[in-house]
Parts: structure tokens; C-alpha cells; sequence
């Protein structure tokens, strides 16, 4: 089965989009600023991609999109996007776990990987793998504290990744733990995760497909001027 797949990530600040074949990151594109730039930038870099790539659009095989958990508009975008690419062009479109292809970017021979992203005060979307990549725990949303993961770092080097990394740090004083700072999910690590997939037709739903969004929304509220 031919895999030529564009990768779509913009569940953080990073807006990230990939060309993957069978695997392999052919070309990536990406913005690592501290903005939210998906709504203008997202189509641009899609669209420069394969031009710089010379693939025109109907020779894609699939479209793969970070599915969460995330940033709510972040999510939107991407997911929007992907669905609007695979319904023009009747491909199918393939959902990769957002934390798993986090972990991804962790490579080591022996330990636990935990992939995090920051949410709301001391809390963040955390999942666990091992050195292999192998799902340890299902992903959970929760609140930081000092004893948090004990049971994973009495025993073993634990390599924290993400923007969730920085609250973790301030909290966790461990000689096991291993803090990898600056990183944040990328379409780079999309590519792999999307390929064993679609081998497998392991597709989603193009009109009924939605973000794993882990929690409800909730809209804030703005200040009253006086």
C-alpha cells in the first residue's frame, strides 16, 4: 500500500505539518513560537510544503491530524483543516494520539517516558510509555503535586517531555527524573505513527470524527472595564 501522507499537528503553539512516505519524514515545516498562528498560518505552510515537496494534492494517500489532547482552538484548526483535505480529495483521514507521537521524541534504551502538555494552573495531560513506546497508562488529566509519578521513579529513569515540563520541574525533585525542556509536539513524529495506521485501515469517520479534547471547554470569562 503506497503511504504518501501529509501529518497536521497543532494541538500547542507549535504549527507543525509534515510529508511522510511509509514512514519517513520526507519534509516538516513549523513555526516554535509562543503565539497561536494556526488560523493564518496553518493552509500556508500546507501549501508550501508540496510545493517545495513538487506533490500536487491528489497524490496524497492520506491525511493524518493530531487528535488531542490540547489546545481547544488548536484542535479546531487542525482537525478542520485535515477534514477538509480528505473530503476534497476522498482520502482517508487518520487520527494520531497526540502524546504518543510527544513520546516519540524520546529516545532511550531503558526507562519510562512521560509526555505532558500544560493545562490550567498545576494541571496537566499526561500519559506514560515505556522505552519502547508501549503505553503504560491511559492518558489523564490531572493536578501536579510533589509525590506525583512516585511509583514510576522509585524504580526506574523517568524522561518528562513537554510544555507541562516546567510546572513538573518546580514540583518534583527526583534523582530519577529527567526533565527535557523546549519541546513540544511536532508532525515530525506523526509520520510513523500514521503509517502503521493505514496499513491497518485504521481510519476515522471524515464526517464525524472529533478532537479528543480529554475536558470541556470552558470559556473565560473577560474582566469588567470600569
Amino acid at each position: 500500500m503506497s503511504s504518501l501522507i501529509l501529518s497536521i499537528e497543532t494541538t500547542t503553539t507549535n504549527c507543525s505539518v509534515s510529508l511522510s512516505k511509509e514512514g519517513e519524514t520526507l519534509l516538516l515545516k513549523e513555526d516554535y513560537g509562543e503565539n497561536f498562528s494556526h488560523a493564518e498560518r496553518l493552509h500556508v505552510y500546507i501549501n508550501e510544503l508540496l510545493k517545495e515537496a513538487n506533490v500536487v494534492r491528489e497524490a496524497l494517500d492520506a491525511v493524518a491530524v493530531s487528535k488531542g489532547p490540547g489546545s481547544y482552538t488548536g484542535l479546531r484548526i487542525g482537525v478542520s483543516a485535515a477534514k477538509g483535505l480528505c473530503y476534497a480529495l476522498d482520502i482517508p483521514l487518520i487520527s494520531v494520539s497526540t502524546l504518543e507521537a510527544l513520546a516519540y521524541q524520546v529516545k532511550v534504551d531503558k526507562g519510562i517516558i512521560i509526555p505532558m502538555l500544560d493545562a490550567r494552573r498545576l494541571e496537566v495531560y499526561s500519559a506514560v510509555f515505556s522505552s519502547k513506546h508501549e503505553s503504560l497508562r491511559e492518558i489523564k488529566a490531572e493536578v501536579l503535586n510533589e509525590e506525583s509519578y512516585s511509583e514510576y521513579l522509585e524504580s526506574n529513569p523517568v524522561y518528562f517531555i513537554g510544555n507541562g515540563v516546567e510546572k513538573t520541574k518546580a514540583l518534583i525533585a527526583h534523582e530519577n527524573a529527567h526533565f527535557i525542556e523546549g519541546k513540544l509536539p511536532s508532525a515530525n513524529e506523526m509520520g510513523v505513527l500514521a503509517y502503521k495506521k493505514h496499513k491497518k485501515s485504521d481510519i476515522e469517520n471524515v464526517a464525524y470524527f472529533e478532537p479528543f479534547y480529554l475536558k470541556d471547554f470552558v470559556a473565560i470569562k473577560p474582566k469588567p472595564k470600569f
